[in-house]
């Protein structure tokens, strides 16, 4: 609450003497011989003095135009364009990643890293021995999210074709005006699929400004893989060595002047997604703005309701005898 102008607030000092002014003037004289039915009452006495300094209070009040304000915020948000370049094929099902899958953990990290990106754009390829768009470059981040619940193993024919899933985010990218271009590719294989290989997808996306932040997911040695019978039914497990390239995503990482990651738990995933945090921070710039509304026309009301009731009541039951 302010007041717009505060200096008619100074006419509140005549409060007080406007009261002893009052109380200093002579009573009027009661010609009756006999005044004991005429029962003292402090109130018919001080009520109109009372009346009329709450008068006085509430119009300089009005006067002083009271205001409230409200603060608006207007927040701008110079985000980033990312697409997220995720493996489904089938060594994704791998169960290393206790006690989910590598799937599973994948998914769940990636909609916590998109959850966290406001103010982005985010988009969403999936590959395997191909490559699609499961979603464009959209702000839209819980589509993204239900998308990325969706993903399951057996949407795309099997293998992992890196290059093609480079390319098909890179893209999705190229006609982006945003200040910062960036894949994340998240895979656990070797590219064995698809017409273009990773560096040529890497160069292309360097040609064009794009990072790539390429994450390698898996443990080294055996991992336990689901074994199922005809009717997709798991029955049981078998140790598998999945290798995949780490050099090869080095390489990727280094050519787009992005990075390579190594994660081996989910735990391992969860602290690559943050330092992509760190290093692709989004700006935001935030306009406080604060709006006044008057408040004036509440006192003046008051102060016009006060100032009638005091005139009746001064000529009823506040009415001095002559």
């Amino acid at each position: 609450m302010r007041f717009a102008h505060p200096i008619y607030l100074l006419f509140l000092a005549g409060i007080p003497l406007y009261y002893y002014l009052r109380m200093k003037t002579k009573p009027a004289r009661i010609l009756f011989s006999d005044t004991s039915f005429l029962t003292p009452n402090p109130l018919f006495h001080h009520g109109p003095l009372i009346l009329n300094s709450i008068v006085i209070l509430l119009f300089t009040l009005a006067l002083a135009r009271p205001q409230k304000g409200r603060v608006i915020e207007d927040v701008e948000s110079e985000g980033i364009d990312i697409m997220l370049a995720l493996d489904i094929s089938g060594t994704m099902l791998a169960e290393d990643f206790r006690p989910k899958n590598r799937l599973h953990v994948a998914k769940e990290k990636a909609k916590e890293f998109v959850a966290r990106r406001k103010g982005d754009r985010i988009g969403l390829v999936t590959f395997a021995g191909t490559a699609i768009t499961n979603a464009p470059l959209t702000l839209n981040h819980q589509v993204i999210e239900d998308l990325i619940d969706k993903i399951s193993f057996g949407d795309l024919p099997d293998g992992t074709a890196i290059g093609m899933g480079i390319a098909t985010a890179v893209n999705r990218l190229k006609g982006s005006k945003a200040k910062g271009k960036v894949v994340i590719l998240l895979t656990d294989g070797l590219n064995n699929a698809g017409e273009i290989d990773p560096r040529t997808a890497a160069e292309l996306a360097r040609s064009l400004g794009i990072k790539i932040y390429a994450i390698g997911i898996g443990s080294k040695g055996p991992v336990p893989y689901p074994v199922f019978d005809r009717f997709h039914r798991k029955i049981g497990y078998t140790r598998q060595i999945i290798d995949f390239d780490m050099a090869a995503l080095r390489e990727i990482g280094d050519l787009t002047n992005g990075q390579a990651f190594l994660a081996t738990d989910p735990k391992g995933l969860e602290q690559i997604y943050q330092t992509i945090d760190r290093l692709e921070p989004t700006t935001f710039k935030v306009r406080r703005e604060t709006v006044y509304q008057e408040r004036c026309g509440l006192f003046l009301s008051l102060g016009i309701i006060t100032l009638l009731a005091t005139i009746i009541l001064s000529a009823t039951l506040f009415r001095r005898f002559p």
